[in-house]
């Protein structure tokens, strides 16, 4: 693990300048947990459980925050949270991504980054959850004989689910957890392969906090 440093030029100013930046972070900061603790849009749709991090088999812990992930292949694994439809039959591989901070300060995660990193080297961006219904590309409508009409066939990667269920959090408070999904374009999924999650942030000083490269070998 790394450390991504933080430094700041002053501009100048005096103690009231310096005053006026520390009061905006706080705004700031205040603004972004009540976003944060707002309820989710989905309160009428079936819930999907998710376990505290530690209870999943791929997690990592680093200055009191801990991430697990877990990612969804099979139509078993997929049902709970994305019904009938496995997104990953369509090429689209749902990982589950839990955030747990056990800090005494609220992390900024809006700027999150993840990458599917396979042992080849090879890395594959996160596809954003508002993007994913596009991944099929348009397909020809389906005719039925004798009747001058036409059909759209449906498309599984629209179903509510998916940006539904995206990792959709902007700030996590000290002692709590925030989680969603994230979706990669992986042709073949391997059990050496790992997800790399970078960009969390200090949100008064902006200061990157460490990243994880979290491995799924093992169970």
């Amino acid at each position: 693990m790394r450390f991504n440093g933080f430094s700041a030029k002053g501009a100048g100013g005096g103690t009231g300048r310096r005053a006026g930046r520390a009061f905006f972070g706080r705004w700031l900061l205040l603004l972004l947990v009540s976003i944060a603790a707002a309820p989710g849009a989905d309160n009428d749709k079936s819930k999907f459980e998710v376990k505290p991090p530690l209870a999943y088999p791929h997690h990592q812990t680093s200055e009191k925050v801990t991430i697990a992930v877990q990612p969804m292949e099979t139509d078993e694994e997929t049902r709970e949270a994305f019904g009938k439809v496995n997104p990953y039959r369509y090429g689209v591989l749902p990982v589950l991504i839990v955030v747990r901070n056990d800090g005494t300060d609220a992390i900024r995660v809006d700027r999150m980054k993840s990458i599917y990193t396979l042992p080849d080297g090879s890395h594959i961006e996160a596809t954003p959850a508002q993007d994913v219904r596009f991944l099929r590309g348009v397909r020809q409508p389906t005719g039925i004989p004798g009747i001058g009409i036409t059909r759209q066939p449906k498309n599984p990667l629209a179903e509510w689910e998916i940006e539904g269920r995206a990792f959709a959090a902007k700030m996590i408070p000290a002692g709590q957890t925030a989680s969603g999904f994230v979706y990669f374009q992986v042709p073949q999924t391997s059990a050496a392969a790992s997800v790399y999650i970078s960009g969390m942030e200090d949100p008064v000083s902006g200061k990157e906090l460490y990243y994880f490269e979290i491995p799924l070998s093992g169970k």
